[in-house]
């Protein structure tokens, strides 16, 4: 019975920083909409780490968190290189050349990536309900896009890059979980991050460039992108990643597009067609039966 109410609690913590993820994931790309007119994809993309590095570097000393032990650095540097670094600017970089319906529905194959290289490399199998709970919520995530999409922006080099940031953004999670093993969420976080700033030090110079001519309200996206969906948001992320499989996880950020819905709708006033709300919903359907327990035979 208390190993039962321990679990419940613990998939109870998993589930809200999860939540606290999803909704500042969604935030950003209403940030990231209002930056990029003013930022070139590498220069947001280090602008953006530096911050979450400098406010996620202030919390380890303040903190006193020692160096994560050289077994979790595999999974920190893989998951810097790939998640923190390549994804954020190919990310940026492909959604200047495709429209967001589109970058959206292309993006979604990275929680399917997660699954699949989860159930594979981490040997978490292919839960069932799992694998329904995905497929309801990338139909979902289609219409979504297939409603956002103004039908004809989509350059090849867009759909390629968008496919890249699918790519690394699922390898990145897997390389991630097993380094959870060995270091806590905040130090696999901010290392990730360390990592990831380094890797996209080459655009410092179109940041600094750049910097001057930017409005204040694109500056502070910017900032608030590092501190808050970057800084906090990865560091719940790994909270919850740590506590449940990476498969799940991957199924959770579906609730993303549907979130993004609400949010442009209170923030923007941009009202929602009746795809997308029919698409956010399938999505948040999708994630509930992803994340339901298998009844006992």
């Amino acid at each position: 019975m208390d190993k039962t109410s321990d679990q419940v609690r613990t998939d109870r913590r998993a589930l809200i920083a999860a939540g606290v993820t999803v909704v500042l994931w969604a935030s950003a790309f209403v940030s990231i909409r209002s930056a990029a007119a003013h930022f070139g994809p590498g220069a947001l993309a280090f602008g953006r780490l530096l911050t979450a590095s400098v406010a996620l570097g202030l919390v380890l000393v303040v903190k006193r968190v020692p160096p994560p032990p050289r077994q979790a650095w595999p999974g920190i540097l893989v998951s810097g290189v790939l998640w923190f670094g390549l994804y954020m600017v190919t990310l940026n970089w492909g959604e200047q050349l495709v429209d967001a319906g589109t970058a959206a529905m292309i993006v979604n194959i990275g929680p399917i990536v997660i699954a699949l290289l989860s159930g594979w490399l981490l040997k978490e199998g292919f839960p069932p309900l799992l694998l329904a709970g995905m497929a309801v919520s990338f139909a979902g995530a289609v219409l979504v896009g297939l409603s956002t999409s103004n039908g004809g922006s989509a350059s090849l080099g867009g759909v390629l890059l968008c496919l890249v940031a699918a790519l690394t953004y699922g390898a990145g999670v897997v390389a991630q979980k097993p380094a959870l093993a060995y270091a806590s969420p905040i130090q696999v976080t901010t290392y990730g991050c360390f990592v990831g700033t380094a890797v996209t030090l080459p655009f410092v110079g179109q940041l600094v460039d750049q910097l001057p001519g930017a409005p204040l309200a694109a500056v502070l996206n910017m900032l608030y992108l590092g501190l808050f969906p970057t800084a906090l948001a990865f560091t719940t992320w790994t909270y919850a990643l740590s506590r449940t499989t990476a498969g799940k996880m991957g199924a959770t950020t579906y609730a993303v597009p549907a979130v993004v819905v609400l949010i442009a709708w209170i923030a923007l006033d941009e009202v929602p067609a009746a795809l997308t709300l029919l698409g956010g919903a399938v999505c948040l359907a999708g994630v509930a039966v992803s994340r339901k327990r298998r009844s006992p035979a």
